[in-house]
């Protein structure tokens, strides 16, 4: 049995009389790849934001290896081990690829660096960004500044600097949004490569791309859970088929 290491349990955001999320659970477990999909409005990014802490829940739990994080700030979740990637492209354009992911794991270390010891002295925050270079298949564009990267390269550029706080769960937000075949193709490739390692969920509107590297997959619409369960069982689902067919294409909110 995979390790349980994020849930949720009956998971709520409600602003004013309206819930984004109502009930929601769901498991994420090491080396399982948890997708979720909905139609538009179906509340999918609230919920990474209500496991990342960017919002507060109304009712339920978090429970992160059992323990209750629920009230937890974003960066506490973060020093424990949960990492997230946004809709939008998160970087420092003006910075290398080396100099973002060393940032990134700077942001992790227990103690205060010296105010004139140059960064790139600590070997070990130097090893943790060239390690997370390498996971996300950049060491060759490590001395590149981020901002002349094509856009396919900068989403891989922020998963390696989620990759440099040495995560064990990866909230991942449309990763592959505005991206090309190949672009794609890479993003997938490396999805599946990080897997083993990690609790991976994944929010995205790419059909293709998440029926090809999902292991669970959970659909969402109004806010609630519809289903749950493995590709094969939500692709022949007549209520997932219907809840696609009656709101248009799927995308987030």
């Amino acid at each position: 049995m995979a390790e349980l290491v994020l849930s949720a349990r009956g998971l709520s955001r409600r602003f004013g009389g309206l819930y984004a999320n109502r009930d929601v659970s769901l498991d994420m477990h090491k080396g399982v790849l948890h997708a979720v999909l909905g139609p538009n409005g179906a509340g999918k990014s609230t919920l990474i934001n209500l496991l990342s802490g960017d919002l507060p829940p109304s009712g339920g739990q978090i429970l992160l290896r059992g323990q209750d994080i629920s009230g937890w700030s974003p960066d506490r979740r973060s020093r424990n081990g949960i990492g997230r990637s946004y809709q939008r492209t998160n970087i420092f354009p003006g910075f290398t690829v080396f100099e973002n992911c060393r940032l990134a794991a700077q942001s992790r270390t227990p103690r205060a660096l010296r105010i004139f010891s140059h960064a790139t002295g600590y070997a070990d925050l130097c090893e943790a960004a060239d390690k997370a270079i390498g996971q996300a298949g950049l060491s060759a564009r490590r001395d590149v500044v981020a901002g002349t990267l094509s856009h396919g390269e900068q989403r891989q550029l922020e998963i390696a600097m989620v990759l440099a706080t040495t995560p064990s769960v990866l909230l991942l937000d449309e990763p592959l949004a505005g991206m090309g075949p190949e672009e794609s193709q890479a993003m997938v490739g490396l999805l599946k490569k990080l897997t083993p390692d990690h609790a991976i969920l994944l929010v995205e509107h790419d059909m293709d791309a998440v029926f090809a590297v999902a292991d669970v997959i959970t659909v969402m619409v109004t806010g609630q859970v519809l289903e749950s369960g493995p590709p094969e069982q939500i692709r022949e689902s007549v209520a997932v088929q219907e809840a696609y067919l009656g709101a248009g294409e799927p995308d987030d909110e």
